[in-house]
């Protein structure tokens, strides 16, 4: 498979086969820009602008916008209700995690997760190999608080986002580096435009992986 990121919590999940996901696609807001697509799947973690733009995709697509389970496309998905803050949603609402299945991988979505994980939320996960992990705080999880969120789900990989960078200018600055993460995990750090792995080779590539944006 391969994984793309486009900034903020946007990803697109190509799978072998060439069935592609896209993760809560932005509008022009942010200093990110984000091209018209042709996608498969679309999840939307929450209804905030920065992560709905579902109007982006010009194909047809399933969206998948709320917890549950499903199947699409040979791809299992599976919906968790969290949060996006500290105090069950009062001051910012529901986020939804997803954890997709695909060519045998798992890849957790944590959308803008604002709080640590309880003992529930934790096994409805399940089993977890790619983490794409909100890591900047303000609205999402800070560093340390997303390393606790990485040890409850213990994955392989971990891929931050949702932090500042250059791309967002002003807009960055209410937003942690990725840098403090990466501190905090004591994690071996690798960096790549693009990601592209399979099941055989995924333990190769265990750590934190910074991906670039364009």
């Amino acid at each position: 498979m391969k994984i793309k990121w486009f900034g903020q919590s946007c990803f697109m999940i190509t799978s072998q086969s060439g069935i592609k996901v896209l993760t809560d696609p932005y509008k022009k807001m942010l200093g990110y820009k984000l091209p018209e697509m042709e996608v498969d799947i679309v999840s939307t973690s929450h209804n905030h602008s920065d992560h709905n733009n579902i109007n982006i995709v010009k194909s047809s697509f399933i969206h998948i916008n709320e917890p549950g389970n499903f199947l699409e496309h040979g791809i299992e998905i599976k919906g968790v209700q969290t949060f996006h803050d500290k105090t069950s949603g009062s001051k910012r609402g529901k986020n939804t995690i997803y954890n997709f299945k695909i060519d045998d991988i798992n890849i957790c979505h944590c959308g803008d997760l604002g709080h640590l994980l309880n003992s529930e939320q934790i096994e409805k996960i399940g089993n977890v190999d790619i983490l794409l992990l909100p890591v900047g705080g303000l609205a999402t999880l800070n560093a340390v608080d997303a390393v606790q969120v990485m040890k409850q789900l213990n994955p392989t990989i971990v891929i931050p986002m949702h932090y500042r960078t250059k791309a967002l200018g002003i807009v960055g600055y209410v937003f942690g580096k990725v840098d403090k993460f990466i501190s905090a995990s004591e994690l071996q750090v690798k960096e790549y435009e693009e990601l592209e792995l399979n099941k055989a080779n995924i333990k190769g590539y265990s750590g934190i992986i910074v991906l670039k944006y364009d």
